[in-house]
């Protein structure tokens, strides 16, 4: 089974590239299947990592950033894979 971990958080207003390499310089104690960030409008940065694992297996995920990096506490969210169509 697959299941993809995703991670978003906002920069604080001007600190969007900030936030960004923080990001992107997170390693994680596992290797996942797959990592890829995006950035957004707003300074958010989301982060998906997929692993193959069971959906309520214990995985790797990047933490939170420091409280005046981001505007508000990081969102998480768990998926499971329903195949490539």
């Amino acid at each position: 089974m697959t299941v993809a971990l995703m991670w978003e958080a906002r920069a604080a207003e001007g600190r969007g590239e900030e936030l960004l390499a923080w990001a992107r310089g997170q390693e994680l104690p596992g290797a996942p299947l797959r990592r890829e960030t995006f950035r957004a409008p707003q300074d958010r940065v989301l982060v998906i990592t997929w692993w193959d694992a069971s959906y309520d297996a214990e995985l790797p995920e990047l933490p939170e950033p420091d409280g005046d990096l981001v505007t508000r506490t990081v969102h998480r969210w768990r998926f499971e894979s329903t195949g490539a169509q």
